[in-house]
């Protein structure tokens, strides 16, 4: 066994290299088929998650395997090699495997203990399959994962030490207060349909939220996924729309999770400023609409998102040029009317008046105004920065959240700006990484990795001895090969041997052979199964001359042997 991994996390680099360096579905299969293609690997499979990318390949030479590997994930991932070789890790035969076993337990999730890895690892295994790519040791290795992953989460309470991502995030949303109190009656929207994103579904209406939308770029994913929540049981209400009513939907939700296989950004800063500024300026509050009778948004059709005129009554100076800070920051410290449409439509810059129709307020104003403008958003930034801080938890109760989004995307579906909006609450793979680092670990952590620790030293033995039986039958052919010429040659001087006599010959030849190599064959696997046995099958060939393309034909054999997998089928 040469199993080699070369890879980057969420351990290893920040969130800004794993989001440039993802891999869409069409890369891993060019990368599967151009690791192939180069010398080194001989079978390879490739474990791309949103916060990891992993390439496994058995190499029969070690160094050279490194700079191929990496090589080919750096023109794969379009991260320039001199850029991703900081943050690439490199783990070889059973630190390899240990590796793995970790992954597939947890123990290197965001979220230590999370369960959702074991599915990623799956797909990676059936992309292998399914590209002919991962031969007898990928095979073997992803399928003990799983049976490891799923040992640890049976025999320990490696469950309570984390949670799915998802909950995870939802619970950073929720800001101390517990997710099911937090949820419900929210209106939600799901953008995306795949694995994480139904498990968002399912987590939200598990949690109580009252409604929620789902909005996929294939209609039918999204409507399988919306009948699939409706039967639950959860009683949550739930419909698909088209991308194209992201944007109306945003005007009427509270939550949204996004984790979708975009490139590039699913909604971007204006698109969230839209939909809040028009809540804020308004209408009313989804819980104020609901105290005031008014009839649910579905029977009413989408509200105009036009945004209404503000009033700067019971706005403190403080709090304007706070929130005027935030909206400079967020349009590169350019107040076009996007940025300011959170303001009160009384608010002057350079004696210029910005209402709810800004642009035109704003036009023929200056470069120079422009920037004094920035300067004093700046200053009024850094005043409020001044102020002593308030706890985490104090600041989320003394601002009202009006929408709080959950990307789980990878890259980013949401642009990070959206932070710096006021009512806007952004939690996304960074913001993850930096909460579950503080997160305790549970004492069931140890006993994951005592497992852990045990399951790589009986695969390690069970690879070592299999690598060394070729050599043993391939030695028991041969000397069946010299019983069958001795029979024979017997029968040419002793011609007048009955049948019962030949057989009796026969027999007594052979048990004679089966006893001289049993207990050296016996003996030979127990070495071999131990680590630095593997010297042990050219020391058989060696003693014995025992030809190579015969072991080799043993070994192909061998491979192609269903009877000699325990599980040759996909993953289960």
């Amino acid at each position: 066994m040469s199993l080699l991994v070369v890879g980057l996390s969420h351990r290893s680099a920040p969130v800004s290299v794993l989001e440039r360096a993802s891999l869409a579905a069409d890369a891993k299969v060019k990368l599967l088929h151009d690791t192939l293609a180069a010398e080194p690997a001989t079978e390879a499979t490739v474990l791309a998650t949103c916060n990891r990318i992993e390439l496994y390949a058995d190499v029969d030479k070690f160094h050279a395997g490194v700079a191929e590997l990496s090589t080919l994930l750096a023109q794969h991932s379009g991260v320039a090699l001199e850029e991703l070789t900081p943050y690439l890790y490199v783990h070889y035969e059973d630190r390899a495997v240990h590796h793995l076993f970790s992954v597939a337990c947890g123990l290197d999730s965001m979220v230590v203990g999370e369960g959702q890895i074991l599915g990623q690892i799956k797909d990676a295994l059936a992309l292998g399959q399914d590209l002919h790519t991962a031969g007898r040791l990928i095979n073997d290795l992803f399928q003990q994962a799983l049976r490891v992953g799923k040992r640890a989460h049976s025999e320990t309470g490696i469950d309570r030490a984390g949670q799915s991502l998802v909950t995870f995030g939802l619970e950073q949303l929720a800001v101390g207060t517990p997710v099911a109190e937090w949820a419900v009656g929210k209106r939600a929207l799901v953008i995306g349909a795949g694995s994480m994103s139904s498990l968002a579904a399912a987590t939200l209406a598990r949690v109580g939220v009252a409604e929620i939308v789902v909005a996929n770029r294939t209609a039918d994913r999204a409507e399988r996924l919306a009948e699939i929540l409706v039967a639950s049981g959860t009683g949550v209400s739930a419909v698909a729309v088209p991308m194209a009513r992201v944007a109306d939907e945003l005007t009427r939700v509270d939550v949204v999770v996004s984790c979708t296989g975009a490139t590039g950004l699913v909604l971007t800063a204006d698109d969230v400023l839209d939909a809040v500024s028009w809540g804020s300026a308004g209408g009313l509050a989804p819980a104020d609409r609901a105290e005031a009778g008014a009839a649910p948004q579905a029977s009413q059709g989408l509200r105009p998102r036009t945004p209404a005129p503000q009033t700067p009554a019971g706005l403190e100076m403080a709090d304007v040029v706070a929130r005027l800070a935030a909206a400079a920051q967020t349009h590169g410290r350019i107040a076009d009317a996007g940025a300011v449409r959170t303001i009160a439509g009384a608010v002057e810059v350079d004696g210029c008046p910005v209402g709810p129709d800004g642009r035109a307020a704003l036009t023929g104003v200056d470069a120079n105004s422009l920037e004094l403008h920035g300067t004093w958003a700046d200053q009024g930034e850094a005043a409020a920065q001044r102020q002593p801080r308030r706890s985490t938890r104090t600041q989320a109760h003394a601002t009202t959240v009006r929408l709080a989004l959950l990307d789980l995307a990878m890259p980013r579906d949401i642009d990070a700006a959206v932070h710096r909006i006021p009512g806007v609450r952004l939690v996304d793979i960074e913001s993850l990484a930096e909460a579950s680092a503080d997160a305790p670990m549970a004492a069931d952590v140890d006993a994951v990795r005592a497992i852990v620790a045990q399951e790589v030293a009986a695969f390690g033995a069970a690879q070592r001895a299999a690598h060394i039986t070729p050599t043993v039958v391939a030695l028991r052919a041969m000397a069946a090969e010299v019983v069958a010429m001795e029979v024979a040659r017997l029968d040419g001087r002793v011609p007048d041997l009955d049948e019962r006599q030949r057989a009796e010959v026969t027999q007594t030849v052979r048990r004679v052979v089966d006893k001289l190599l049993h207990a050296p064959t016996v003996r030979v696997k127990q070495l071999a199964s131990e680590p630095g046995g593997a010297g042990y099958a050219e020391a058989l060939r060696e003693l014995f001359d025992l030809d190579p393309q015969t072991v080799a034909s043993v070994s192909r054999a061998d491979a192609a042997d269903p009877m000699n997998d325990d599980d040759p089928g996909r993953a289960s």
